[in-house]
């Protein structure tokens, strides 16, 4: 096994694609990223927000202060720590601007998602936009078509556009959140939910004040490519299996 690099104990987990409109779902994405949707290039008064929930932040209220990193010597953080409660976060991120927008709410939902998307929609300069379109993935607070009826009931000018189906890596809020965790919430010495609604609220606005955009490269034709690449692999298991002799 050595000489030809095996490690069966190594192994890493995917989720096969089974979302039958995966291509025109993602492929819709990558064009509102890319500045267009169906082929028309956006406006100036048209803005693409991606947008999801962090749930359950933890406040762990460490039985012993946290040690301070010193000099070839990491943080030390107590394991033993009491619970103060949690908390879900909410943020709408634009992905044209590098800006976002986000709440604190007690769980997650329909109602803490619509109070999200009230903030955003009421604050310039979405409110006077021509249309905003909204990048959710298929969680229960916007799921399917009653989330998107819903919105479009509430707020017209406001369009629900879906990931495919345990695809959220498409969603580029998913990478601002990976930033509010290795930032904000790790190590988690929070004494109390308000700590956690006032760490969040002040990085916000210095991540609005400093923030660039994320370098999203991944495009239509890539999309295409791995969708190729993920067919042939499949094909070749079909042939390997339908040459296997019968046992």
């Amino acid at each position: 096994m050595r000489e030809d690099t095996l490690k069966p104990w190594q192994y890493r987990s995917w989720i096969f694609i089974r979302d039958p409109k995966f291509r025109p779902k993602a492929a819709r994405i990558m064009d509102l990223y890319a500045g267009a949707f169906e082929g028309v290039p956006l406006g100036a008064d048209e803005y693409v927000v991606s947008s999801d929930e962090k749930t359950s932040i933890q406040a762990r209220c460490r039985c012993h202060p946290t040690l301070a990193p010193g000099q070839a010597r990491a943080m030390r953080v107590n394991h033993e720590h009491r619970r103060g409660g949690a908390l879900a976060y909410l943020a709408a991120y634009d992905v044209h601007h590098a800006r976002v927008l986000g709440r604190c709410e007690p769980t997650t939902g329909i109602v803490p998602f619509m109070n999200l998307v009230t903030q955003v929609m009421t604050s310039e300069p979405y409110a006077g936009a021509k249309r905003v379109f909204w990048i959710v993935d298929n969680g229960s607070s916007h799921r399917g078509k009653a989330a998107i009826d819903r919105l479009a009931k509430a707020l017209p000018d406001a369009v629900m556009v879906h990931t495919p189906v345990h695809a959220s890596w498409t969603n580029q809020i998913e990478i601002f959140f990976s930033v509010v965790q290795r930032r904000v919430v790790a190590p988690n010495g929070f004494t109390d939910l308000g700590q956690i609604r006032d760490r969040l609220r002040a990085f916000e606005d210095r991540y609005n004040a400093t923030a660039r955009l994320f370098q999203w490269k991944f495009t239509t034709s890539d999309l295409d490519d791995l969708l190729t690449r993920l067919d042939r692999h499949t094909l070749d298991r079909q042939e390997e299996s339908s040459a296997a002799p019968a046992t």
